[in-house]
């Protein structure tokens, strides 16, 4: 006998993408994903012309292992712009699991067990954004703005405000993790698994559905019986994994826990993001657009190097990107009057496919 189809399992099974509308969401995001990685392979392809030492494999590995950190942040990041929330601590977080870690190790604690206290910080980290996101009726931004400060003065405390060093360079640990597999950096292989693991979390479980249906109409989704509140946590914490795991890693390649880093990487993991079709609007998410978006922003900030622009001219083309991805987003919404179905990597494939 068939079971009854409740209104919960309808409203995330029309998000998870059965039924025409769901075909369509997928072809467009495919069109999108084609589109950023487009502009990727141009950016690349034009700097190698104008240097050809650019296109070198071991700097082209570079690129993908500078990216990688951010990138996997973008990764988790993508699930807390899907539901209509931000989290700016993910900068913070990614800081204070590498310098707990740095401070585990150099107390003896061996490397690899320092994982089982910093992956599941850094979830907890992110589940309390959530947590009083909920609880307290806040913007996640302003929560998350608090506690980015929150977290990275504690990790400044934790390093007394100095680098954590001597580290015991030849443990595993640090020759795995922050070596190379086949002549290609761990961090990339890792950034690769998570794009393949998290794509089809979002594209094809559950609480994937669950999370652009609560960001794509959260009053629809609570009337639906949706667990907003539940599925809001878990998206934090997942965000705040991710970032744990891109500290873990910088620990390993740089055998060394530095309070002072991750300066602006929160709001570089959202330019990937809106770069590779997350909208901010909420309701739509692409991971590998966010892979693809983090590449870009690291090909820029390299081939700025290439052409002999000051290093402080990086900062600079960062927040541009910033600031022209959040305003195609925009300008596609108004255009188009679709609300919050559209995002920024629409426009920029359409742009790229008719100059083409």
């Amino acid at each position: 006998m068939t079971q009854p189809v409740t209104a919960e399992e309808s409203t995330a099974d029309r998000s998870h993408g059965a039924g025409p509308r769901g075909r369509a969401w997928r072809r467009r995001l495919m069109r999108d994903e084609l589109g950023v990685s487009l502009v990727l392979v141009l950016l690349v392809a034009a700097a190698g012309i104008a240097h050809p030492a650019f296109v070198h494999k071991d700097n082209l590995l570079s690129i993908a292992q500078n990216s990688s950190y951010v990138g996997l942040m973008a990764v988790g990041m993508v699930f807390a712009l899907a539901m209509r929330e931000v989290d700016l601590s993910v900068g913070g977080t990614y800081t204070l699991c590498l310098v707990v870690g740095a401070v585990l190790i150099r107390d003896g604690t061996d490397p690899w067990l320092s994982l089982l206290v910093t992956l599941p910080l850094a979830a907890l980290l992110g589940a309390f954004n959530g947590l009083v996101t909920t609880v307290l009726e806040i913007p996640s931004f302003i929560v998350t703005l608090g506690t980015a400060m929150l977290y990275r003065g504690m990790a400044l405390a934790l390093a007394d405000g100095r680098q954590i060093s001597n580290l015991p360079a030849g443990n595993s640990f640090f020759t795995v993790l922050g070596g190379t597999v086949l002549s290609v950096p761990t961090s990339v292989w890792v950034l690769l698994v998570a794009l393949i693991v998290f794509t089809v979390v979002l594209t094809r479980t559950r609480f994937g559905a669950q999370v652009r249906a609560i960001g794509s109409n959260p009053e629809a989704a609570r009337f639906s019986g949706l667990p907003i509140t539940r599925t809001r946590i878990k998206a934090l914490a997942l965000t705040g994994l991710m970032s744990g795991v891109a500290g873990a890693l910088a620990l390993a390649f740089f055998i060394a826990g530095d309070p002072t880093v991750g300066q602006g990487y929160e709001l570089t993991a959202i330019a990937a993001c809106i770069i590779g079709g997350t909208s901010l609007a909420g309701g739509r998410g692409s991971v590998p657009g966010a892979v693809f978006g983090s590449l870009i922003l690291s090909v820029v900030a390299a081939a700025l190097v290439f052409f002999q622009v000051p290093i402080n001219w990086t900062t600079f083309a960062t927040g541009a990107v910033i600031l022209l991805a959040v305003a195609l987003d925009s300008a596609l919404r108004r255009s188009r009057g679709v609300g919050l179905k559209q995002g920024a990597a629409a426009v920029v494939s359409r742009l790229f496919r008719r100059s083409a």
